[in-house]
């Protein structure tokens, strides 16, 4: 999928959705890039369908609430955080909303949670300073590592390491075979005194990673070395508000939300900004992200937006 900077400066609104009555606080799309799943403050999941751009079907967990929604691999299944009860996590069948499995340990706020691209394992990361290592069969954690500060957590994207951010200023890679001896690598990053890391990931061509914070500034480094290879500034974020940094599927560009409803999308390759999108989000896009196999990107704040090139007669003709 070749995407260009005409092809990202004529991205448009194709559709809204305004299925939520409540800031939408996550989205994943599905591997095959054919649904996208979100969930929300009012306790709602949506599923949406990309092909047709229809909502699908809404389940509701009223008891627990939903955080940080992720597709497993089974395109009926997704895991979930909890802003009800307890912090623990939750393996839900889409197909009859039923809980599979319940995953308990962290005792206070889940704020990272990432599925492994190649198989059954899970990564979260709480504020209680710890980062679990967990496998979809089984309720107990597999691994755990006990951080100085609030933890950012992802996968490669050959699911073989994990990096984990710890504190604002250190990233640690670990192989997912001995991660319990330590990290094989730690970059030492600048601490950031103004802002704190809210997420982390990977390029999809493992080359890079992205690190978002809840500040006016997008960090991008070499994934190998570690170096600061990109600061994108110049959106709006003057709430403190975790907001989301995606890859397109090429690598070659990095878009994130703003708290004055614009995507900012950036060059990977040389930090300048190719584009201000503007969609009339009435409030802050928390969460923007690329559909992995579509030319077609996803934008949330209490409405669901999807985006898809556009181009006019006089340019196709």
């Amino acid at each position: 999928m070749k995407i260009t900077d005409n092809i990202v400066r004529n991205v448009k609104v194709a559709k809204v959705f305004r299925e939520n009555t409540d800031r939408i606080n996550s989205l994943d799309f599905s591997a095959n890039g054919e649904t996208l799943i979100s969930s929300s403050d009012d306790d709602s999941i949506v599923i949406y369908d990309c092909i047709n751009g229809t909502p699908k079907r809404t389940l509701n967990s009223k008891k627990y609430g939903v955080d940080l929604i992720r597709y497993t691999h089974a395109a009926n299944t997704a895991l979930h955080c909890s802003t009800k009860v307890d912090d623990t996590i939750r393996y839900l069948s889409l197909h009859d909303n039923k809980y599979i499995r319940y995953f308990p340990g962290h005792t206070k706020k889940v704020v990272t949670l990432n599925m492994s691209p190649i198989d059954d394992t899970f990564l979260s990361g709480s504020m209680d300073k710890t980062i679990r290592l967990w496998d979809l069969r089984s309720q107990n954690c597999q691994g755990l590592m006990y951080l100085s500060g609030r933890p950012v957590a992802a996968f490669d994207p050959e699911g073989l390491i994990f990096a984990a951010g710890v504190n604002s200023e250190t990233v640690k890679l670990y192989d997912l075979r001995s991660f319990d001896r330590g990290p094989f690598t730690t970059f030492k990053l600048p601490q950031d005194k103004d802002c704190d890391w809210t997420g982390i990931k990977f390029s999809p061509d493992g080359k890079l990673i992205v690190i978002s914070t809840n500040g006016s500034v997008v960090r991008l480094i070499d994934a190998f070395q570690g170096t600061p290879l990109q600061n994108f500034t110049g959106f709006q974020n003057n709430r403190g508000v975790p907001l989301e940094s995606s890859f397109s599927p090429d690598s070659q560009f990095v878009f994130g939300g703003s708290t004055d409803g614009k995507i900012h999308c950036w060059s990977t390759e040389t930090g300048s900004k190719i584009a201000i999108l503007n969609g009339d989000h009435p409030s802050s896009i928390q969460n923007v992200q690329f559909n992995p196999k579509f030319i077609m990107l996803a934008s949330a704040c209490t409405n669901m937006a999807f985006w898809l090139p556009y181009v006019d007669d006089a340019q196709s003709g």
